[in-house]
């Protein structure tokens, strides 16, 4: 699909009030902050689905992103991580632009992040390669264009490994600021994986590992020590600092 610069593009939005907005798309990807609005249109609730629309709570911004899926919810949880990514939002935003046969067509991607140097990724995370079949296919072609204009990135999220979904799925349930414990225990917990050693290991050499492991598991989340989670998570996989590219770099005991 030809589009001339990006310039056929619009955006639908709700305004903080919750008022519909239309706006030509190079303008609202200038001066609207789509990580703070809510969804555009719900997300679909399909019946027969094990999972269907939810809430996720964010470690980034410290508030509630909508998903609509199970794949979407382990997108959200990689972004959520990911250092570089300053803000979240769900279907915040529908883009409509014209076929070559002149018909309107919309789409709305299920994510949006911002990153820390303003640009932003918008988002589909299929189940599977071939999910939402050619309109889906042929609307990531338009939007692939419209983000490339304005210097964004569009990208449908293949779906994670079923170990490292599960390690993160796992660690996730650590992320919030409570797990950090009691004042001065996650110095102490980097401070004990400054050498890599086994999970269990660093955590009995602090105390008690009822206490100490959920911090461990925070500082995991939010990169502050580093395991491997390719593969399954155990009491003596190696943990090491921050940066660490893995047990074969160093001593893990």
């Amino acid at each position: 699909m030809a589009i001339d610069q990006g310039g056929g593009f619009e955006a639908v939005f709700l305004d903080p009030v919750g008022q519909t907005v239309q706006q030509r798309w190079a303008d609202a990807a200038m001066t609207v902050a789509f990580e703070g609005l809510p969804p555009v249109s719900a997300f679909p609730v399909v019946p027969g689905r094990r999972w269907g629309p939810g809430l996720w709570w964010s470690a980034t911004t410290g508030r509630h992103v909508a998903a609509g899926s199970n794949a979407m919810r382990v997108q959200l949880m990689v972004l959520d991580r990911d250092a570089d990514v300053t803000g979240l939002a769900g279907r915040p935003v529908r883009l409509l632009w014209r076929d070559p046969r002149g018909q309107v067509r919309s789409w709305v991607p299920q994510l949006f992040a911002r990153r820390a140097d303003g640009t932003a990724l918008l988002a589909d995370c299929p189940s599977h390669p071939d999910a939402g079949g050619e309109r889906a296919v042929t609307a990531a072609v338009a939007v692939a264009q419209a983000c490339a204009h304005i210097g964004w990135t569009y990208r449908r999220l293949p779906p994670l490994d079923d170990v490292l979904a599960a390690n993160l799925k796992w660690l996730a349930g650590y992320r919030h600021p409570r797990n950090a414990g009691r004042l001065g225990l996650k110095a102490a917990v980097i401070e004990a994986f400054t050498r890599p050693r086994p999970l269990i290991e660093g955590a009995e050499a602090i105390g008690d590992p009822v206490e100490v492991l959920p911090c461990v598991f925070h500082a995991l989340w939010h990169g502050e020590l580093t395991a491997c989670l390719d593969t399954p998570l155990h009491e003596r996989v190696p943990v090491g600092p921050r940066g660490w590219s893995g047990p074969e770099t160093g001593d893990a005991g």
